[in-house]
């Protein structure tokens, strides 16, 4: 369980570039070490503040010392942080350059791409505990769908929606050549033409009601006469999924009313309940920049399927973690807690790790593992 060879500065040091707001008199434990204990901590399966304090009270002196920990000058002896102090860092850390000290190191250690074109997808989430109805936070994210690393998160204000946060999430990324994919609520044609026009990017946006004009252009295209021309299956949960792609270039009399759209797609899945022996039939349509000499119907299949990798992400962090049941409210500290649980699953997934609750209870058994994982030798 390691990280990439080409990963050559570990996240502890990484972590040294968040400025540390805290008043410097009487400062003894460094910020770097604090949030590099609450990381490996979350990597042996901590779910808490008080679980992490709990962690790092039983860590030997070599996974402290290893973590940037503070070192008592007198005896020598290195002392893990208490759950208030946790707290407190929690709270008042700078989200924001958290996520982006993070990320940058994150977007560093992934595995250079040897074919194809990145995928990235784009969705939000509210920790449900984080406060009453109407307070709760939310949080935008976007991830990487073939490592399955998180490469950023901005907060979504209460008094705006995901919409007005799309372009400063992505803004930090090198976004030539690569696609981007997103749910319904982003299909604005001011996200289209800022990534096709100022970063170089591709496109797959689903269409539904809230774009009507656009939804009734889809539905209207003389789909009976285009043949099916990517066709999947799968079987599990207790369904059976069959899944049929269709994919036409819009040009002239069949031109989009949408900004650079360059192709319609139209997905029929049908389900068989394996319990009732029921079938059912949803239709999908989507929209995309590229043209068919850029990405097969193989391609946009697989990138439209592959956006669920970040509900995977939320639902890893609603069932391992217990995301939603945690009561952190003060500051920062909600926040904070869903970064390092991304931090986590991003690092399980640079090291080619599948199943991450196996992995958590296997960090647990071993304190020591947490640091291969933190690029620690």
């Amino acid at each position: 369980m390691s990280l990439p060879a080409s990963c050559r500065a570990s996240l502890v040091e990484a972590l040294t570039a968040v400025p540390d707001r805290r008043d410097p008199r009487g400062l003894v434990h460094p910020l770097a070490g604090v949030l590099a204990t609450a990381v490996a901590a979350v990597l042996a399966g901590a779910r808490s503040a008080a679980a992490v304090a709990e962690w790092a009270n039983d860590a030997p002196q070599q996974v402290l010392a290893g973590l940037g920990a503070w070192r008592d000058p007198f005896t020598g002896v290195y002392r893990a942080p208490d759950e208030s102090t946790f707290r407190r860092i929690l709270a008042g850390v700078d989200a924001d350059a958290l996520d982006d000290t993070v990320s940058r190191w994150i977007v560093a250690s992934r595995p250079a791409m040897t074919t194809g074109r990145r995928v990235y997808s784009v969705d939000g989430k509210t920790l449900r505990g984080s406060g009453p109805a109407g307070g709760q936070v939310h949080l935008l994210a976007v991830l990487d769908q073939h490592t399955g690393t998180v490469l950023g998160q901005v907060d979504v204000d209460g008094k705006t929606n995901e919409v007005t946060r799309f372009q400063p999430l992505l803004d930090p990324l090198d976004l030539t050549a690569v696609v981007v994919t997103a749910d319904a609520l982003h299909t604005q044609r001011e996200h289209a033409r800022w990534l096709v026009d100022d970063k170089q990017a591709g496109y797959v946006f689903t269409v539904k009601r809230n774009q009507p004009r656009l939804y009734r252009q889809l539905k209207t295209l003389p789909w009976a006469k285009i043949p099916v021309q990517d066709e999947t299956s799968s079987r599990g949960h207790g369904r059976y999924d069959i899944r049929r792609l269709q994919v036409v270039t819009c040009t002239g009399a069949l031109a989009l009313d949408f900004p650079h759209a360059v192709q319609a797609l139209r997905i029929r899945r049908r389900r068989l309940n394996l319990a009732t022996g029921r079938w059912s039939t949803v239709t999908v349509y989507a929209i995309t920049n590229l043209t068919a000499a850029q990405a097969s119907p193989a391609d946009l299949a697989d990138a439209l399927r592959g956006h669920w990798a970040i509900e995977i992400l939320h639902h890893i962090r609603d069932t391992t973690y217990a995301e939603d049941a945690s009561r952190l409210r003060t500051g920062n500290a909600p926040r904070a807690m869903a970064t390092l649980r991304n931090t986590a699953i991003s690092l399980f997934r640079l090291a080619g790790i599948t199943t991450i609750a196996k992995a958590l209870r296997r960090n647990s058994r071993n304190p020591y593992r947490p640091l291969q994982l933190l690029g620690i030798t």
